[in-house]
């Protein structure tokens, strides 16, 4: 398990540390921020996200002979996305917590293109199921903007039709291709220690972010649609990265997609909920 751990860290995972906290450090020197509180802050993020991919990295492992896993991790890593939206009704604003998952639906195709380049399987992304792959993340992003172009009086059309949108490009998805019997790495008993890894750095990520933004100056909204969208989508982009590996490029696909259907049915959980209340 030590050495699954140590080999789980990429020169990726080292870049996006780094990036985070510049972003964060820069952002409390234009905006007039305390630096070394950001810069904590941003360490603070940067843990958060280590062990929620390591435990991605590990529940992957436990997984890999199961049969429809892109489905699953895609449902699997929306899991901080999930607690940032009850964060965001708790504290009143769905703005907020609908930023996070329709945000995650932009980054997560830009994640999947990265995770080809790095893995050196950008081809096989493009020769999946392509009419459905594109479609679907097109349908997916396009719905995830629209909600910021209409009013509140239109969140229940939105909800509906994202509703519907998602249903249906779920039972349209393609079939996984069977996976390959591999030497087991790490027991499967492993699993469920791992989610709870996962469901805690879910939870404690939106305070910790708020700190650091909070010590940064950088606008609530930012932090939601641009850096949490993209740091809760780091565990799929570390799941698409081993599926990958594994040239299962249908399951690294729906992992993709079942994520972003995800995202607008969380999404439209929260506007329900908000609508309700």
């Amino acid at each position: 398990m030590k050495q699954f751990v140590i080999d789980s860290i990429s020169p990726v995972d080292m870049i996006s540390w780094a990036v985070t906290a510049l972003f964060f450090c820069g952002a409390a020197l234009i905006y007039g921020g305390d630096v070394p509180t950001a810069f904590i802050g941003a360490g603070g993020v940067v843990l958060t996200m280590f062990l929620v991919g390591t435990a991605i990295e590990v529940m992957i492992e436990t997984l890999k002979d199961v049969k429809g896993i892109g489905t699953l991790t895609g449902f699997l890593t929306n899991g901080p996305e999930a607690l940032v939206v009850v964060v965001g009704l708790v504290a009143g604003d769905v703005l907020f917590a609908a930023s996070t998952p329709l945000g995650s639906n932009y980054m997560n195709p830009v994640l999947l293109l990265l995770a080809g380049i790095v893995v050196g399987r950008f081809a096989l992304i493009f020769t999946v199921k392509p009419l459905y792959t594109w479609l679907a993340i097109f349908l997916t992003a396009a719905l995830a903007g629209g909600f910021y172009l209409i009013p509140p009086s239109g969140y229940l059309y939105w909800m509906i039709a994202a509703s519907l949108v998602g249903l249906a490009l779920f039972f349209m998805r393609p079939a996984e291709e069977e996976g390959k019997a591999d030497d087991i790495v790490i027991a499967k008993t492993w699993f469920f220690p791992a989610l709870v890894i996962l469901l805690a750095g879910g939870y404690f990520l939106d305070p910790v972010v708020n700190f650091a933004s909070t010590a940064s100056n950088v606008p609530k909204g930012v932090i939601g649609f641009v850096v949490l969208s993209t740091l809760t989508s780091w565990p799929e982009f570390k799941s698409t990265m081993a599926l990958l590996r594994r040239n299962r490029g249908t399951s690294a696909i729906l992992n993709i997609v079942v994520s972003n259907i995800t995202n607008l049915w969380l999404a439209a959980a929260g506007v329900m909920v908000y609508l309700a209340l």
